[in-house]
């Protein structure tokens, strides 16, 4: 049972659920820094354009992107009653979301790697 695609797809949705949850927190946090004062949210926006949170950010955007096409095959599935291509779907959609993160990925880490501007 936990080796098929269907147990795969839920944890993957269980999981990129819950750390797009993390994100929101985290995100919450980080625009509440802004109470602070300038100086604050100016060194805590600083902490948070290192690489390390670069790499983050790619981790999201997977997420995100897997997320969203995972909801979208679970719709399909749903409303089309098509049960019996739900495996060819989810190797569809895993293949659609690594394309998408690759691409939306890779001007994240050359953005990272090139380093700040100026």
């Amino acid at each position: 049972m936990y080796k098929t695609t269907g147990f795969i797809s839920w944890a993957l949705r269980r999981f990129t659920g819950l750390a797009l949850v993390f994100y929101l927190i985290l995100h919450i946090l980080v625009i509440g820094s802004a109470n602070g004062g300038s100086a604050n949210f100016n060194r805590v926006l600083a902490f948070v354009q290192t690489t390390p949170f670069k790499l983050m950010e790619v981790a999201l955007l997977a997420a995100v992107v897997y997320h969203t096409v995972d909801g979208i095959r679970v719709l399909i599935v749903d409303f089309f009653n098509v049960s019996e291509y739900e495996k060819s779907l989810f190797y569809a959609i895993f293949t659609v979301a690594v394309i998408l993160t690759v691409a939306g990925g890779l001007p994240i880490l050359l953005f990272a790697l090139q380093g700040p501007a100026g």
